[in-house]
């Protein structure tokens, strides 16, 4: 496999683990916390459809993931105020990995970069009605 094609694979996994990572945590928060079905339930849906719309490819991130040597592990995240603060902070990570996921997916897929659009797009609307 080309090199750059292993860099961009990195990047694509870290931005998975990124999203989806970010997602349990608003699910968990609004099924758990602020108990709205509705949203947790929204939310586990894009969960889904990110499992789906990357599965194929998962056997290549993984073999190219060198988790152990990512720089990235050694960043130390901030103090939270609240929930507000978690779930403002873990909305923004999702949909700052998603835009990512669109411009580096259209290098494993013609489609998956609009796909992982209308996802980022279904996010921006959970946070208004979870924030709102």
């Amino acid at each position: 496999m080309a090199k750059n094609r292993r860099k961009y694979l990195r990047i694509i996994d870290a931005n998975i683990n990124r999203c989806r990572e970010g997602l349990r945590v608003i699910e968990d928060t609004a099924r758990f916390v602020v108990k709205k079905d509705g949203i947790y339930k929204r939310v586990r849906g894009v969960r889904h459809s990110l499992d789906i719309l990357t599965r194929d490819i998962y056997p290549m991130l993984l073999k190219e993931r060198k988790a152990g040597s990512d720089p990235g592990r050694k960043i130390k995240e901030g103090r939270r105020d609240g929930i507000k603060s978690i779930l403002i902070s873990n909305f923004k990570r999702v949909e700052e990995s998603l835009r990512v996921l669109e411009e580096y997916g259209k290098l494993i897929s013609a489609d998956s970069g609009s796909k992982f659009k209308k996802i980022r797009f279904q996010i921006y609307n959970i946070e208004k009605s979870l924030l709102a």
